[in-house]
């Protein structure tokens, strides 16, 4: 036997020791790492293998398709009985992971003022939270269920039909299951706005209102009618790619809206000027000279004071 047989047959089975984490993750992440070298090709047909061979009854067969893998075409190579242990443990990693996504303990999540942030949740939905913002996720093994304590957050739904996913703030639900919208917490109530798939809005004891795509609820936490109104929903949710677009709107409303990326209070004098319609794309990534931009735009002063501006 050659020397260096132990090292090399070492070497093969950390390789496919490696190959069976990366299926157990995903396809994906097996693919761009098998196609390094023709020992790792090799490693990952036999994790493929070891993997299909996990079982014949239709509870395994339901778990490998979970794993999203897709059988191959070319002749698999026999299992060394060895190697079944990997594969089971590769496994048991990807369930623990499933199961902690379903009983994930509630946890806050927080966006500083003047800065957005971005989150996986345990389930794989992503959530976008606008400056200043705070929220609480807390999913159980039937639901999926976040508070907005303040501000707003724009988040895109993984598909889970068992489990409906659910946005609360001030009073207001909304419900969906694969899809993007965003959620609002306004002082009375909130305001959801949805850029892709269906929402169901409900206030109070009401009815759910469902809302598609370009379109956009208002509702009080007291119950109350559902207003909905149709909208540009990737102007409404400009500020995720860090802008602010209005569109005739009074001032007061843009000033508050502002208001919400600086370290000070921004406010406006009269109710004259309070009044007077905006227009325009603002960058929220330099919210220190919004106000000033805002004054040159509509040909007013503004009065800097500490920890406040005046627009006048």
């Amino acid at each position: 036997m050659h020397p260096d047989n132990d090292n090399i047959h070492e070497a093969a089975g950390d390789l496919v020791d490696e190959a069976l984490e990366r299926l157990a993750r995903s396809p994906a992440a097996l693919a761009a790492w098998r196609a390094v070298s023709p020992e790792r090709d090799a490693a990952a047909r036999e994790a493929e293998a070891l993997w299909l061979d996990l079982g014949d009854t239709r509870t395994a067969a339901e778990h490998r398709c979970t794993g999203g893998h897709t059988a191959i075409a070319a002749p698999r190579p026999k299992p060394r009985p060895w190697r079944m242990a990997a594969a089971v443990a590769a496994a048991a990693v990807l369930a623990i992971a499933v199961g902690q996504g379903a009983l994930a303990p509630p946890a806050d999540y927080a966006a500083p003022p003047s800065e957005r942030q971005e989150a996986v949740l345990p389930d794989g939905s992503r959530v976008t939270l606008n400056a200043g913002t705070r929220l609480r996720v807390d999913f159980t093994a039937g639901a999926r269920r976040v508070v907005i304590r303040t501000g707003e957050a724009l988040f895109a739904v993984a598909p889970d039909p068992a489990r409906p996913f659910t946005v609360a703030a001030g009073g207001v639900s909304a419900r969906a299951v694969g899809t993007v919208y965003a959620v609002r917490r306004l002082e009375t109530g909130a305001a959801v706005t949805v850029t892709e798939g269906v929402v169901e809005v409900a206030a109070g004891e009401g009815a759910p209102v469902r809302l598609t795509a370009g379109r956009r609820a208002v509702a009080g936490h007291a119950g109350g009618p559902v207003v909905v109104s149709e909208v540009d929903a990737d102007a409404e949710t400009a500020w995720r790619r860090g802008k602010l677009i209005v569109h005739g709107r009074p001032l007061g409303e843009v000033a508050a809206e502002v208001e919400r990326y600086l370290s000070g209070r921004l406010m406006v004098a009269g109710e004259a000027l309070d009044r007077l319609p905006v227009t325009g794309v603002f960058d929220l990534r330099q919210p220190d000279a919004l106000p000033q931009i805002l004054a040159e735009g509509l040909g007013v002063r503004t009065l800097h004071l500490p920890w406040l501006t005046v627009l006048y």
